[in-house]
């Protein structure tokens, strides 16, 4: 996730490290934090790639600064994971949020929409924790308050987001029924 987080990010222009550590940060938040031992491992396979290029610019004083920038060949990297996100990017939260955080990346609104549907169609399946036999856990069926917690937190987030999805792909629908009238 953290390739394509760079990717996105420098998809609006060039940044130099710091200013993309920031990003990164400001992106997952202190749930995922980004060292320098991730980042700048990650730069140096994506520069090995191809997919972005490091120069250096002068700093503010005597500091020089390396600043990165996507190339044509990281824009079609960027564009092929989101079009095609790995199963784990649609199942797991954090990771789905990062795809979603640069979908606006992909030109066409039909392929924005056959993401959004694979994450729909995989919250609308049947799913419980603590469920050991595959039959579903009820809330009410649950003794242990924090475990119920779990629960309705989950829950709500589910409802939430399914109600999103289902409005962003009634919405986008509506406007490619517009544009086809044009």
């Amino acid at each position: 996730m953290l390739e394509l987080a760079i990717l996105g990010f420098l998809a609006t222009g060039p940044l130099h490290g710091y200013e993309l550590r920031r990003r990164l940060v400001q992106l997952s938040g202190y749930a995922r934090p980004v060292s320098d031992g991730s980042l700048y491992p990650a730069i140096n396979r994506m520069v090995k790639a191809g997919w972005i290029v490091r120069h250096v610019e002068p700093g503010s004083g005597a500091a020089q600064r390396y600043v990165l920038t996507l190339t044509e060949d990281g824009r079609g990297e960027l564009r092929g994971r989101l079009r095609h996100p790995d199963d784990l990017d649609i199942t797991d939260l954090t990771r789905f949020l990062t795809v979603l955080a640069f979908l606006s990346e992909l030109p066409a609104a039909a392929e924005r929409e056959a993401v959004l549907r694979r994450r729909l169609e995989f919250l609308e399946q049947p799913a419980s924790f603590f469920s050991a036999d595959g039959d579903p856990v009820r809330v009410r069926d649950v003794q242990d308050p924090y475990r119920r917690g779990m629960f309705v937190i989950a829950g709500a987030t589910s409802r939430a987001e399914r109600a999103w999805l289902r409005d962003e792909l009634a919405r986008s629908a509506a406007g490619d029924q517009k544009e086809e009238r044009r």
